[in-house]
């Protein structure tokens, strides 16, 4: 299996990572796909530096995570369609069902209210992540992530509140 193809596989597998991700920090659909193909050429280039040291996914969340922040905070979007190597593949994004999908809207549409940390620390909250998990991933105390959580479910229970 060539590298390409390992890497793919394993986009597969996880693109709904990338689709949530995506989702959170977007809510424009063309921005969204522009995001989900930011982050899958981001995570390309940075996939040969991928050792296993932890699993593909965890590693994956971070590099999503991150791209979508600065992808967020940039004024201009880089674009994936140039690069000749990788533009013949297409990934597939996740559908959700209709009564699902208006449930989920109510959430993202209170989520795309909060700044980039805020959305990172709820994105790991509903994808069940323990304290040092997303200590790991941020680079901060568990008690620092415990604070910062607290604001940020507090914030979103807010917006979910008042509408």
């Amino acid at each position: 299996m060539t590298l390409e193809q390992e890497f793919l596989a394993k986009i597969e597998k996880h693109k709904g990572i990338i689709f949530k991700i995506s989702k959170m920090y977007m809510d424009d659909k063309d921005d969204r796909d522009d995001l989900f193909q930011e982050i899958t050429f981001q995570v390309w280039k940075a996939y040969p530096n991928f050792k296993g040291e932890s699993e593909f996914s965890t590693w994956l969340y971070r590099v999503a995570l991150n791209t979508a922040i600065i992808f967020l905070k940039s004024e201009k979007k880089r674009s994936f369609i140039g690069n000749e190597d990788f533009t013949n593949y297409k990934i597939v994004q996740e559908d959700y069902d209709s009564e699902k999908e208006e449930r989920l809207s109510k959430m993202y549409d209170a989520i795309h209210q909060l700044n980039p940390i805020d959305k990172a620390f709820i994105f790991y909250y509903l994808e069940d992540f323990s304290g040092r998990e997303i200590a790991e991933q941020m680079g901060i105390s568990e008690g620092n992530v415990r604070v910062k959580m607290n604001r940020a479910k507090n914030k979103l229970k807010d917006i979910l509140n008042s509408k």
